[in-house]
């Protein structure tokens, strides 16, 4: 009996060979995935995936923020409608029209607690039709997301299966454990402020007046559902880190200033913004 299904299975791989590979072997289908905006993060993680859970958590001020914004621009900017559901109604839309954001192609749903939040993604994702739907916990009490039950983040990946939705959480800790397809912790390394021609020993160093010029932020894949084990450097630079089998990188993130005052004392645009205002008054929007 053992010979003739050995024999079987060796006639099959014969006749299918060419055009699959291993016939008997299951091999789980890759997700799709959309670029999240920073190239560091795409060559760490391959992209954000379609169809999946994707968390990203951190301490405030470790660059999440940035992340979400810089991915709405990537899919907005391709006329991609997404979904943005804030659970403490903190989105700042000034800072995202700046970093890229088409707030026409963004559905900003502004909550005043987590049981609101979680009841809108919930509907977000049964309707459809979003190119990206995500959920910022991070500025909600840590103690009220953890209540959270784990039933409800598998019925958001039930939900988002199959699907061409991109469903992105983020929080201050990682609560969604093996839901998510993808996981990236995020942590501030450095900071770098203005000091205004003052000196001082180095850019780390701030008094109350300095601007927060911009900092360099690690992100840590923690779980990826396409794992790949690629050889880690910093972004714009040739140092590599010590440890090569570490699934980190890290890049450079700009702050937004809004107002900068120039030699005469005259409040001007920097010169990004001054471009960005430029590209909206050449736009033809009927």
């Amino acid at each position: 009996m053992l010979a003739t299904s050995h024999a079987l299975r060796l006639h099959v791989e014969s006749a299918l060979a060419g055009r699959v590979a291993s016939p008997f072997r299951f091999q789980e289908p890759q997700p799709i995935t959309a670029s999240a905006g920073i190239s560091a993060v795409d060559q760490l993680a391959g992209g954000l995936p379609r169809g999946c859970l994707t968390e990203i958590f951190g301490e405030l001020s470790s660059g999440s923020t940035s992340l979400l914004q810089a991915a709405l621009a990537a899919r907005t900017a391709n006329a991609e409608v997404c979904a943005l559901v804030d659970a403490q109604d903190s989105f700042d839309p000034g800072c995202a029209r700046f970093a890229g954001v088409s707030l026409r192609q963004l559905l900003w749903v502004r909550c005043r607690n987590v049981d609101q939040a979680l009841r809108s993604v919930d509907l977000l994702l049964h309707g459809g039709g979003f190119s990206l739907v995500a959920m910022d916990l991070s500025g909600a009490p840590v103690r009220l997301v953890r209540q959270i039950p784990l039933s409800f983040w598998f019925r958001l990946r039930r939900t988002v299966e199959n699907t061409s939705t991109i469903l992105l959480v983020l929080s201050r800790e990682s609560n969604a454990k093996t839901c998510a397809s993808l996981v990236l912790r995020m942590e501030r390394a450095a900071a770098r402020w203005s000091l205004q021609d003052r000196q001082y020993p180095s850019r780390d160093f701030h008094t109350p007046a300095s601007i927060l010029d911009g900092w360099t932020t690690t992100a840590e894949m923690i779980r990826s559902k396409a794992r790949r084990k690629n050889n880690v450097a910093m972004i714009g630079s040739e140092n590599t880190f010590a440890n090569q089998d570490a699934e980190t990188a890290r890049f450079d993130l700009r702050s937004n200033h809004f107002i900068s005052v120039d030699s005469s004392g005259c409040n001007s645009l920097l010169p990004s913004q001054t471009n960005h205002l430029e590209n909206e008054r050449t736009q033809n929007f009927g």
